[in-house]
């Protein structure tokens, strides 16, 4: 995420927005196109919930041989958390989560990857032990989903982060669609709910599901598929591999 400018973003978000305008106008004239999108979008996202998140023992193995001893331990770590959280409240779920990613390094792409701007899986950051803000943004939503909490209420989010006068990636949690979202946020040990971070300004979010403008969601108003994000999109076919 360090690698993008708030400019950057802001020129993704609005050539999202006039591709999705242009693109509810044919859905307004042609509902059987609509149809075929959503069944097509359906068909591509499915497999982005709890299943895609791969902790086995050929994955520790492949960690420990790239990262050593410690990178097979931490597999092992998020395995018994997800496996001990599945019937915890969702609120002690997100503090949980929140605290063990945040304990990874938080790197730029160019020092963590020596890539100017990579979306690592959550595999490959928890075997790195660490990443930058965008990288433990979708570890905590992947794992989120794998212990039990519906994609529907989560958002990874693209921010200002005003503080430091930068772009930044947290992750959103929305216990009701029109709620005010809470906040896991590598830079802050706690989570917090959105009235609080006050250094943070909202750009656009986005899920297995869609993608939204800030202040939209709760408008019900997407402005693309998630797919519209070549990030996100090779991010889930390393995934899937």
């Amino acid at each position: 995420m360090y690698g993008d400018s708030l400019i950057q973003i802001l020129t993704k978000v609005r050539l999202l927005a006039n591709a999705s305008g242009s693109l509810s106008r044919i859905y307004v004239r042609k509902p059987e196109v609509l149809a075929s999108l959503l069944l097509l979008f359906m068909m591509v996202t499915a497999p982005t919930r709890s299943g895609i998140l791969d902790l086995s023992d050929k994955i520790a193995v492949w960690a420990e041989a790239e990262y050593g001893r410690e990178a097979r331990d931490r597999i092992y770590a998020l395995r018994e958390l997800i496996a001990a959280s599945q019937h915890l409240p969702e609120i002690q779920k997100l503090t949980k989560v929140n605290d063990f990613f945040n304990r990874l390094k938080l790197e730029s792409d160019m020092t963590h990857w020596e890539q100017e701007d990579y979306w690592a899986t959550p595999v490959e950051t928890l075997a790195s032990g660490g990443g930058d803000c965008e990288d433990m943004a979708i570890a905590k939503y992947f794992t989120l989903t794998a212990i039990g909490i519906s994609e529907e209420k989560l958002q990874i989010t693209y921010v200002k982060a005003l503080n430091l006068n930068q772009a930044h990636m947290v992750l959103t949690y929305f216990s009701e669609p029109d709620a005010m979202p809470l906040v896991l946020d590598i830079l802050e040990p706690l989570v917090k709910s959105a009235t609080e971070r006050k250094d943070l300004l909202p750009i656009y979010g986005f899920n297995g599901t869609g993608l939204w403008l800030a202040r939209e969601r709760q408008a019900g108003k997407l402005v693309g598929g998630a797919g519209d994000l070549n990030h996100w999109r090779e991010l889930l076919d390393r995934m899937r591999r």
